[in-house]
């Protein structure tokens, strides 16, 4: 029954519009936007709003409305809610403040509006509404930057504001559908996404949002958009400690860690965008090309300054540009003659500028070669007065050869305003995508390229494990000895070991293990050990062991002596965190004393599969180690991944109690010798 309320909130045949002047706002918005349906004002003080006559109350209503906007303060707005719900509207718009954001009494009346809600979609409270593009409906009391279109982009925003500043952007995005969220009290992010879903005039929904809230249907709404293709774009604030203050005092969102997100999003095929600028780059390249094949490139420019810029962009991102085979090769020289030089980038010189048939010639033969997409660089005056002699001919030549080769194909100005709205518009509705800014020109490219492999492992992925499931009971660290055994038990490799009391033990322990040993303090107390003084590192005698525990008697009364791991190639450190939203998140990054310092990491959520664990070591540095850098002994790779999958199948035994894990450092061996876990901290609830 929500589905069905949203959905008519957001496709609406009929709309009414209560209040003063933000519900008169919204009867002249969907006056000017070509809604034609009915329109029902209701005031009591103005007889007419927008020339359309108002009615007295709710009770005056002809029909139950599809749409709502209400525009009244907060405790009538709840008494008007119980009535439409009762009437059987489909769904209403709350634009009051005075809810779960402003405390205890907010958050009261928050719950009496959902239970006078009923079956309603609702958007809200503290919300601007929403934009149907398509259909014509503005349920927004405010000025917008849209206009009708046939299909495009929907975006969904937690922030009012930045809604109405994307809907203004000039970049000649499509924009189907613009919806504000305020405090997603009932229906917020997944739930609008579903509804978008179920419109396939929407081609990909861009999320700047605080927080997803919920987390499950999040999930469903994302694999369904990647079980259909729709790329979903998401731009999060909150990763500060400062951002994500202001989201609980504004819409009471907790944000979660960014880490988490950010897992979350690589296990949903969820695109992350870093700045507004991307975020609607990226939006424009995939409501063209819904994700591409791969990260090979091809760049054509008349400037070698251009071409060096592309070239290093596409370095530095992780784009490829493959040089063109002989065939192609061959062709561009017919074309372009001896004085150009053939490559890839291409720097095509200006001596067939404004040649329309040269110019499609040397386009279409470049798009020929096998690249997943191809790049014309193309900065347009668009100034009164100027002479254009040749970029016409750029432009018909460049659609004319993304027409007859089909590649993927985009034309990038080097700075954002050296593209006019008109000819992106031009560009889009030739299948050719106008990108502004060679930086995000390029990442936009790099995410659809991360889209396409991302969704395959999307369609296989199932819901993180442990969300919202927090540990119950008295928090207990277990000392180094207790965390390894528990590992141990599900298959992480240990060091040759024995726990002792005193120096004569250890020494008698070192004996039969064989030298050199290392010698540590064992109490749950101790997390950092080498500070304080707790580590012995590569004793090669009895006396070194005994003066090494003598020494250790004030830290503890029980101590370890383990085998010492020679040859090591890397230390590896493996983590267990919970987010606050997403639960239990695993970490694999460069360990040893360097591991707070280098910052190598990368984070997965569980239930954490061998191919995860792969595909991050193939991102990370230390997994360069791990290959053999630079000639140096190759690493067992095959032990480390192993290993990391015994800590997860540790971690989802006891996900209801456990609460951090840490293994630091995890060495890895050379090729063949396996790994070592030297030091490991467990944290659960008893």
């Amino acid at each position: 029954m929500t589905a069905v309320g949203l959905d008519r909130l957001l496709r609406p045949r009929s709309v009414a519009a209560i209040g003063g002047r933000e519900a008169e706002k919204v009867v002249l918005e969907c006056k000017k936007v070509g809604f034609d349906g009915p329109i029902y004002p209701i005031s009591r003080s103005r007889p007419t709003m927008a020339g359309v006559p108002s009615l007295g109350s709710i009770a005056d209503l002809p029909e139950p409305p599809d749409a709502v906007f209400l525009a009244i303060p907060a405790e009538p707005t709840i008494e008007a809610v119980g009535q439409l719900s009762a009437m059987g509207a489909g769904g209403v718009v709350i634009y009051a403040s005075g809810f779960a954001e402003t405390g205890a009494l907010g958050l009261d009346r928050q719950k009496r509006l959902l239970a006078a809600a009923g079956d309603m979609g609702m958007l809200g409270p503290n919300c601007y509404g929403a934009v149907n593009y398509l259909d014509g409906v503005a349920l927004w009391p405010d000025d917008h930057g849209g206009k009708r279109i046939e299909r495009g982009v929907a975006l969904i925003s937690q922030s009012g504001n930045v809604a109405i500043s994307l809907s203004m952007q000039e970049r000649g995005l499509p924009v189907a559908q613009l919806a504000a969220l305020g405090n997603q009290a009932k229906d917020g992010v997944p739930s609008v996404m579903r509804s978008l879903l179920r419109d396939d005039r929407v081609t990909a929904i861009g999320l700047f949002i605080e927080s997803v809230g919920d987390i499950p249907g999040f999930c469903e709404a994302a694999l369904q958009a990647a079980k259909q293709g729709v790329p979903v774009v998401v731009l999060k604030t909150g990763d500060s400690d400062a951002a994500a203050r202001v989201a609980l005092s504004h819409t009471s969102s907790m944000t979660g860690s960014s880490a988490g997100f950010n897992a979350l999003c690589d296990r949903l095929a969820v695109i992350r965008a870093e700045t507004l600028p991307q975020f609607l780059e990226i939006l424009k390249f995939v409501h063209v090309h819904p994700g591409l094949d791969g990260r090979r490139i091809l760049t054509m420019s008349c400037s070698g300054g251009e071409a060096g810029i592309l070239a290093d962009l596409a370095e530095k991102i992780g784009l490829s540009m493959p040089p063109f085979d002989k065939d192609r090769a061959d062709a561009l020289l017919d074309v372009l003659g001896d004085k150009v030089t053939i490559d890839n980038p291409l720097d095509y010189h200006t001596y067939i500028w404004g040649n329309g048939p040269a110019m499609t010639a040397c386009f279409t033969e470049a798009l020929r070669q096998e690249v997943d997409a191809g790049i014309l660089a193309l900065d347009t005056p668009d100034r009164a007065g100027l002479d254009l002699f040749g970029w016409p001919e750029a432009m018909d030549a460049i659609i004319a050869a993304a027409k007859e080769t089909g590649r993927p194909t985009a034309v990038a100005s080097s700075l954002p305003e050296n593209m006019p709205v008109a000819l992106s518009e031009r560009f889009l509705a030739a299948g050719v995508v106008p990108l502004q800014g060679f930086d995000d020109a390029l990442k936009a490219v790099d995410r659809a390229a991360w889209y396409g492999e991302a969704r395959g492992r999307a369609l296989d992925a199932s819901p993180p494990l442990g969300f919202g499931l927090a540990a119950q009971g008295r928090s207990v660290v277990l000392d180094e000895w207790r965390s390894k055994k528990a590992l141990q038990a599900f298959g992480l490799a240990l060091p040759q070991g024995s726990l002792v009391s005193s120096a004569s033990e250890a020494v008698a322990a070192a004996e039969a293990i064989g030298y050199p040993v290392v010698v540590k303090a064992c109490a749950a107390e101790l997390a950092h050990k080498t500070e304080a003084g707790g580590v012995a590192l590569n004793l090669a005698d009895a006396d070194a062991v005994a003066t090494a525990v003598d020494n250790m008697t004030s830290l503890s009364e029980r101590f370890i002596v383990e085998s010492m791991a020679r040859d090591g190639v890397c230390e590896v450190i493996v983590g267990v965190t919970r987010d606050e939203q997403v639960g239990p998140m695993l970490m694999i990054g460069a360990g040893g004393i360097l591991a707070e310092l280098l910052k190598d990491a990368a984070v997965l959520l569980f239930p954490v599969l061998e191919t995860d664990v792969a595909r991050v070591l193939d991102r990370l540095t230390v997994g360069k180690l791990i290959a053999g850098y630079r000639g140096k002994p190759a690493g067992d790779r095959q032990a480390l991944i192993e290993a990391v999958l015994a800590v997860a199948r540790f971690v989802e035994a006891h996900i209801d109690r456990l609460e951090e894990l840490d293994i630091n450092p995890l060495i890895v061996l050379p090729q063949g010798r396996g790994v070592v876990a030297a030091d490991a901290l467990i944290r659960w609830t008893e």
